[in-house]
């Protein structure tokens, strides 16, 4: 790679601006690592597109601080629950896919959903990059990218001014969209079912409270001989938008939506004949819903995330969420191995942790599709994993913890049972502390936590061992109904696995990586130290 003098320097670099990439920027910045982020577009979503984030990425912006400003743009719709599979909307209900109630959540984590359009967050997200040091650039396409051993050299042009630039960075996160340029450049190749259907979409407006009959909709699946779409709700009033597909296989294009086209397939759609409405624009472009899973998630220096590593229908509402959350895998690592804390081996995990997940997810989100596209539910329920299970259950069966003798390989598990087990999501334990109520995952997000029962007293001693030894931040939390934090229901050791007198060992991103369930003393070596040495790949 020829070095080149007017290059910009940046320890991480981040192509695209959507919710996976400002949300890197943003886990980025809370671990100390200022990126610089580019996007080619000249400004955030105009369009709702993703309009639900699920319980456990909103742990991830309460992590950050982010849970109440979040909270604060979810959309009108926020109260809404249903989502069902119609003829049409005045008609026939096929089938209402079942979700959880607020109290099931509230049993596993300290969140809920929240119902926020994609043109509402990424402003967000954005406003907090930037406010914590994120150098966001839009209307900047990457040009190309060269690796070398020591990083990776991106040819950029500003498209405000046409000027090209140079950034050197020591790894890329390539968080550029479904269609990603960036993973086309490293000829990483996907797999999958690839494009399902292709849609147009376009607002209108109408009266359809009669056709609702007190639904809250979140959205209907429509399909029926004339149409095959989704009617969802911008306003919860007036105001709507429809997702049609059409099919080039039959002769159609988009160039068909005409206004008067418009008109019939949402009548059709609503099944309500002659209905008063409104089409407020018809020049929106075609898009697809496909199912890939990129063949790779990292080469050398390159990390590939969101929508570029795994695309999926909107049936279930995964896609975003699923994104954030391998923004989140990685952002801890990368700050680790920046600092020296970790070896570069930390980073081979993201992809043993995140491709299974992926795999799985585009899997439940085609389920969901294949009732949209007409299938009964019946014979796909017993495939069919909960938006629960799906959302907090999923385990990874390889990466960077400890795996324990005997533990299983499977990648999901009930949340309402959790194993505690390394390699799966620390679980939520209201706990009673200093200043009032609040759940385990809020010692979460800054550096290592061990959870100690109460009854054992020598972890602390370990873990100060481990702290001088390998210069981390681990914090000490003992739990117990006597202790600093008072477990307020007796669940810690059962939902963590533990008996009397063990630990365990939480990542940053609130994954338990290592676990002793009972208060074994670990003989004249430091068991906390070694776990950690194991975990951030270091000799």
């Amino acid at each position: 790679m020829t070095q080149d003098t007017t290059q910009e320097q940046a320890q991480v670099v981040i192509v695209g601006g959507g919710l996976t990439g400002l949300s890197a920027a943003v886990f980025l910045a809370a671990h100390g690592v200022r990126a610089t982020l580019v996007e080619r577009h000249p400004d955030t979503s105009t369009h709702p597109k993703a309009r639900a984030i699920n319980p456990r990425t909103m742990e991830l912006y309460r992590a950050v601080g982010m849970e109440e400003r979040v909270r604060a743009g979810r959309s009108p719709i926020s109260g809404n629950t249903d989502l069902v599979h119609v003829e049409t909307l005045a008609g026939n209900e096929r089938v209402r896919m079942p979700n959880a109630s607020p109290d099931d959540i509230g049993r596993i984590s300290p969140t809920q959903w929240t119902l926020i359009d994609q043109n509402q967050l990424e402003p967000i997200l954005r406003e907090r990059a930037v406010e914590a040091g994120a150098d966001v650039r839009f209307h900047t396409r990457v040009d190309a990218v060269e690796q070398d051993a020591d990083g990776v050299l991106l040819r950029t042009t500003d498209l405000g001014t046409g000027e090209s630039g140079a950034l050197r960075a020591s790894y890329v996160i390539a968080a550029d969209g479904s269609r990603s340029p960036v993973r086309e450049m490293l000829s990483i190749g996907a797999h999958g079912r690839g494009t399902l259907t292709h849609l147009v979409s376009f607002f209108f407006e109408a009266d359809l409270e009669a056709a609702l009959r007190g639904r809250k909709i979140i959205a209907a699946y429509v399909n029926n001989p004339e149409v095959r779409g989704t009617i969802i709700p911008i306003d919860n009033d007036r105001r709507w938008v429809i997702n049609v597909s059409f099919f080039p296989d039959r002769g159609e294009s988009a160039d068909d939506f005409t206004e008067e086209r418009c008109v019939e397939l949402v009548r059709a759609a609503v099944g309500i004949p002659g209905l008063p409405l409104k089409v407020e624009s018809v020049a929106m472009p075609a898009w697809d819903i496909s199912a890939r899973v990129a063949d790779a998630s990292t080469t050398r220096r390159i990390f590939v995330a969101g929508d570029a590593a795994h695309v999926m229908p909107p049936t279930g509402a995964f896609g975003a969420s699923t994104g954030i959350q391998d923004a989140y895998n990685l952002a801890w690592k990368l700050a680790l191995v920046l600092n020296g804390q970790a070896g570069p081996g930390l980073l081979e995990s993201y992809a043993a942790e995140r491709k299974p997940v992926a795999e799985e997810t585009v899997k439940q989100a085609m389920l969901r599709f294949a009732v949209r596209e007409g299938k009964q539910f019946r014979d796909v329920e017993n495939e069919l994993l909960d938006e629960t299970t799906m959302t907090f259950g999923y385990c990874y069966p390889a990466g960077a913890f400890v795996a324990e003798n005997g533990s299983p390989d499977t990648l999901i598990e009930d949340p309402e049972h959790p194993s505690g087990r390394p390699g799966a999501r620390a679980p939520h334990v209201p706990l009673d502390g200093e200043h009032g109520p609040l759940s385990t995952l809020d010692l979460f997000g800054g550096g290592f936590v061990l959870l100690a029962d109460s009854a054992a007293g020598h972890w602390a001693e370990l873990a100060d061992r481990a702290v001088r030894e390998l210069g981390l931040t681990l914090t000490v939390h003992s739990i117990g109904s006597g202790a600093g934090l008072r477990d307020q229901d007796g669940q810690f050791r059962q939902r963590y696995g533990l008996l009397e007198g063990g630990a365990v060992l939480v990542r940053p991103d609130g994954f338990v990586c290592w676990r002793a369930t009972t208060g074994r003393p670990g003989g004249t070596d430091n068991e906390i130290a070694g776990a950690l040495r194991r975990v951030l790949a270091r000799a």
